[in-house]
This record gives C-alpha cells, sequence and structure tokens, in this order.
C-alpha cells in the first residue's frame, strides 16, 4: 500500500462509526424514562403530593432516573460522532458543527444530571421534608427540560445550517432541523412563562425524530451528497 493510498484509505475510515446505533439507544432509554415521570406531579402541585407520589412509586422512579441518566451516554456518543463526520468526512469547518458539539454536550449532561436527580428523589421516604423533596423535583425538571431541550436546539442548528448551505441532506429535513431548532431554543424563555410549556415536547420529541432521520440521511462523505437534479 503506498503513502498516497494509505492517506485516502485512512481518510474514509475517519467518518466515524453507524450513527443509528446509538440514535436508537437514546430513543428507546429516555422514551422509557419520560414514559415512567410522565404521571409525577409538576412544578405547580404542592410539595406534600409529591413526597406522597415519590414514595408510592419509588420503583418506577428509580428506573426512571437511572435510564434518563443513562441515555445521556449514547447521546453524547453521537453528538461527537457526527461532528467527526461533519469535519472530517465532509469537510465542515464552519463553526456550526463546534457549536452543535458543543450543545450536544451540554444537553447529554444536563439529561444525566436530571436522571441523577430523579433517581435521588426515589430514595426519599414519607417522613422526608417536603422542601427537599420539592427543591429536588424542580431541578430534576428544570435540567431535563429547558437545561435539556435548550442546547438540544444548538445541536440540531450546529447540523441543519450547515446542512441547508452545503445540501448535506434533503431540504425539507434540514429546515425541519432550523425549526425545531429555533423552538427548542425558545424553551430557554419557558421558565418564564409557562405559555412557552409547548416548546419541551416539540424540541424533545420532534427533536429525537429528527436525531433518528439524519442518522440514516446524513452522508458518510462529500462523495456521497445526492445533488438535486
Amino acid at each position: 500500500m503506498t503513502a498516497t493510498t494509505a492517506r485516502v484509505h485512512g481518510t474514509r475510515q475517519q467518518g466515524g462509526p453507524p450513527l443509528l446505533a446509538p440514535a436508537v439507544a437514546y430513543a428507546v432509554l429516555m422514551l422509557v424514562s419520560v414514559a415512567l415521570l410522565a404521571a409525577r406531579p409538576g412544578p405547580a402541585a404542592s410539595a406534600a403530593s409529591l413526597v406522597a407520589y415519590d414514595t408510592a412509586h419509588h420503583t418506577a422512579l428509580t428506573v426512571a432516573g437511572c435510564l434518563g441518566f443513562s441515555a445521556s451516554v449514547p447521546l453524547a456518543i453521537w453528538t461527537a460522532t457526527v461532528y467527526r463526520r461533519l469535519r472530517t468526512g465532509l469537510g465542515i469547518t464552519a463553526p456550526g458543527a463546534v457549536i452543535g458539539l458543543a450543545g450536544g454536550l451540554l444537553a447529554a449532561a444536563s439529561l444525566g444530571l436530571s436522571g441523577l436527580l430523579t433517581w435521588t428523589g426515589a430514595r426519599l421516604d414519607d417522613s422526608a421534608d417536603p422542601a427537599l423533596a420539592r427543591a429536588l423535583a424542580d431541578l430534576g425538571f428544570a435540567t431535563g427540560s429547558a437545561g435539556f431541550v435548550a442546547p438540544l436546539g444548538l445541536l440540531l442548528a450546529g447540523i441543519a445550517v450547515p446542512s441547508v448551505i452545503v445540501r448535506l441532506l434533503p431540504r425539507p429535513l434540514a429546515w425541519a432541523g432550523l425549526v425545531v431548532a429555533a423552538v427548542s431554543l425558545l424553551s430557554t424563555f419557558a421558565l418564564l412563562s409557562p405559555a412557552l410549556d409547548l416548546a419541551y415536547p416539540v424540541g424533545r420529541f420532534l427533536g429525537l425524530i429528527w436525531i433518528v432521520t439524519v442518522s440514516v440521511a446524513l452522508p458518510r462523505t462529500r462523495h456521497d451528497i445526492r445533488r438535486p437534479a
């Protein structure tokens, strides 16, 4: 093998592993965790009702916290892999790729922290201080809602923007990513106004669908990009 052939072969191998595996793992773990927490009292509920619910659903909360934390690992892997593909395989040197990397890692960290806070809250019994239970629940909610969805919007935007410019993805898919990213970033202000709470499920679930779709549609190298006729 000549030096030139070795360089070409090395470049082709640096696009990273398939994106679909960590995307599906993240999707399954996150969806199960959210389903287990669906009936938990929200921030507007009283501390006493929260303690009562957490005590009665100790096992469900423990599993939800564990799965929520576990979901952060494949999300971080997916983020690092897609960043590597954008930079090496597709030659994207604009700041968007780095912004996506930062957003994805922040989102993974917030998701993991939310899971750990949920797991910690599940350890409380009925004699626990309601104020402590309220504080843990609010921290878990904040890190799992705006703390997760807003940086997830940066991840989506970091992929969608270069995809629109360089046409890495089909245009409807790339523009859909931009729209979901914009709504996700609005979730920052949902901490101030409940009227924007819709940004949480839009960013979380539509963002999840977009990530899985991109895992299939994103080319590995520039040679794999299909230009429109």
